[in-house]
């Protein structure tokens, strides 16, 4: 029986188009963007913002040195917010506390300060309702310093939640991301990015596999 579901954040919760960021990133005057960005996994410092290696003041300055000038905070959020597609889902969003009835939602994340910054602000929804707000609990790559597809992220999540594998649907719209959590023991559902999970979220719940 499912007692728990647990979402990925970009595509799934908040629509995304990877080409933005692109252009996002080199209007701040980063030259080669795609060699450090990715629809799911992101590459060097950017990575390294990721997977809490570094924080958000070191990613500024580094951003800066291939910028060739000085970058601001508030530059680099605009840029990784370019990402998303916005505004927010109110459907989608209807749904998870719909959901939230009967289940204890996570967030499962690959993501960052500048991201979360967003997210976590009462910016997030056309509602005024932060993402918090939607969730029993976030576990956020950068704060836990590991990153999906790795099994550590699963392992932290199911001990600190805590829950049971096999009492969780895990929906996330990378392949990668979700044959990870298949092999230790979730439901996975692999969603197209950007799509409407609702219907299919529900149809998987009333059928209770």
């Amino acid at each position: 029986m499912i007692k728990n579901l647990v979402f990925d954040f970009g595509g799934i919760i908040a629509d995304f188009e990877f080409s933005r960021a692109l252009v996002a990133f080199e209007r701040v005057g980063l030259k080669n963007p795609a060699e450090y960005l990715d629809s799911y996994h992101q590459r060097g410092f950017f990575r390294e913002l990721e997977s809490g290696r570094i924080g958000a003041d070191e990613f500024v300055r580094r951003l800066g040195e291939c910028a060739g000038r000085e970058v601001s905070y508030a530059e680099a959020r605009e840029a990784w917010l370019g990402f998303f597609l916005l505004p927010v889902s109110l459907e989608r969003l209807a749904c998870l506390e719909e959901l939230r009835r009967d289940y204890r939602l996570y967030v499962l994340s690959n993501t960052n300060p500048f991201v979360m910054d967003w997210a976590r602000s009462s910016e997030f929804s056309p509602a005024g309702k932060p993402l918090d707000a939607y969730f029993d609990k976030l576990f956020l790559s950068y704060e836990m310093k590991c990153m999906k597809p790795d099994r550590a992220i699963f392992d932290r999540m199911a001990a600190e939640a805590p829950l049971v594998p096999a009492e969780t649907l895990f929906i996330d719209d990378s392949a990668a991301n979700a044959a990870a959590g298949a092999a230790l023991g979730y439901r996975t559902f692999c969603p197209r990015s950007n799509s409407d999970w609702r219907e299919e979220v529900r149809r998987i719940l009333g059928a209770g596999v």
